[in-house]
């Protein structure tokens, strides 16, 4: 999936939370560092590319992603697993224990935010041609449908002109549907 496919299933996941549990209140803040962390973690698999998205939003990120990229591996690698998703809450766990005494936000949902981005690229590419190592470092991709041939291609037709308009459907029926608890949110936080 591309880049914009995997920030809109990001968001999406965001979305279906909060249309399918109850409000919590939580500060603006709050909101939006985990609608960015939700953004990061959509691209944060692709750690393992240099020249993926996710280095683009780091300061000297494309530096940065030579450098890491060989201890990484190849594409689809440990970061497109369970293990990799396993190390990627360790490490934003450290990350957010060491920004709470200068990042006034709630913690635990920074992290579910975070969480729920990367999972859901993991999900999304296992839709692709290349298919998920989820048991990394078992050398199997696994993909949906099982028969390889009937799977997407990364940027080509189903993806540009399904998936993705699908995925914006999806989030427009969804607030649209739940337009109330919206509204109650924007009046909490936005229209105070």
């Amino acid at each position: 999936m591309t880049g914009r496919t995997h920030d809109l299933a990001a968001f999406t996941t965001i979305t279906f939370l909060i249309v399918t549990q109850p409000l919590i209140h939580i500060s603006l803040a709050t909101g939006l560092v985990a609608l960015a962390a939700n953004m990061i973690g959509g691209v944060a698999p692709d750690i393992d590319q240099p020249t993926g998205k996710v280095w683009h939003q780091v300061p000297a990120g494309t530096i940065l992603g030579r450098l890491v990229h060989p201890f990484l591996g190849s594409h689809r690698t440990i970061s497109h697993s369970i293990l990799g998703a396993f190390i990627a809450s360790l490490i934003i766990k450290a990350v957010l224990n060491y920004t709470h005494t200068f990042l006034l936000v709630d913690n635990g949902i920074v992290y579910l935010a975070f969480m729920l981005g990367y999972v859901s690229h993991l999900v999304m590419d296992t839709f692709t041609k290349e298919g998920v190592p989820w048991l990394f470092p078992v050398p199997i991709k696994f993909g949906i449908p099982p028969v390889k041939a009937m799977r997407i291609t990364t940027g080509k037709f189903i993806e540009t002109i399904l998936v993705f308009p699908g995925l914006l459907l999806f989030n427009g029926y969804l607030m649209y549907m739940n337009y109330g608890k919206f509204l109650d949110f924007i009046r909490h936080y936005v229209v105070r």
